[in-house]
């Protein structure tokens, strides 16, 4: 969806790759500010455009919402990469943290549950949240203790390397809790 400013009955786009360059610009009067960063006061968009072309430079709007709008004398090639490379460089920067499934049961067994913890270990060392549900089917549900001291106890043997995000809570027939890794100093 593409949200539009409009400033003197003209839609300014608000996309990326609409930036507002030389001819796009359609102010009557922009405030100029040359490619020193000095300002040349308010002219008019035919006088600012000469002014650019003059340098073999480009008119760039960078503040469409002022009044009145202010463009800057540039190489729009050269701002433009400088643009791309930054938000390469931020998306670079930019950790999602994966939330990986397990899913208990209030009947589970000494082996079933070991590999279980083993699992969550491994994944809570990679640095990955674990989302430990446990499910109670049919009459289980009955028998909500048993699962809270499971769901207690798998909590009590991974506190060494994990904390709770999320405390145990019951989502109508799910019991879903969240472990995340311990902060290192």
């Amino acid at each position: 969806m593409e949200v539009s400013v409009i400033y003197n009955k003209k839609v300014i786009p608000n996309n990326v790759n609409d930036d507002l360059v030389n001819e796009k610009i359609r102010f009557k009067e922009v405030l100029v500010i040359d490619a020193n960063g000095e300002q040349l006061g308010v002219k008019l968009r035919r006088e600012a455009l000469e002014i650019a072309y003059d340098q073999n430079l480009d008119l760039l709007c960078v503040a469409p919402n002022g009044v009145p709008p202010v463009c800057k004398v540039l190489n729009y090639g050269r701002y433009h990469f400088e643009q791309q490379k930054k938000t390469k460089e931020a998306k670079k920067k930019q950790h999602v943290t994966e939330i990986k499934p397990l899913r208990l049961s209030p009947v589970i067994d000494k082996h079933d549950f070991d590999t279980k913890m083993r699992h969550a270990r491994k994944w809570i060392e990679d640095g990955m949240k674990v989302k430990v549900d446990m499910r109670f089917r049919g009459r289980l549900i009955t028998r909500l203790e048993v699962g809270k001291k499971i769901m207690n106890s798998f909590i009590e043997e991974i506190s060494d390397i994990a904390t709770v995000e999320k405390k145990p809570l019951l989502e109508g027939n799910t019991m879903s809790c969240v472990l995340t890794a311990k902060k290192t100093k």
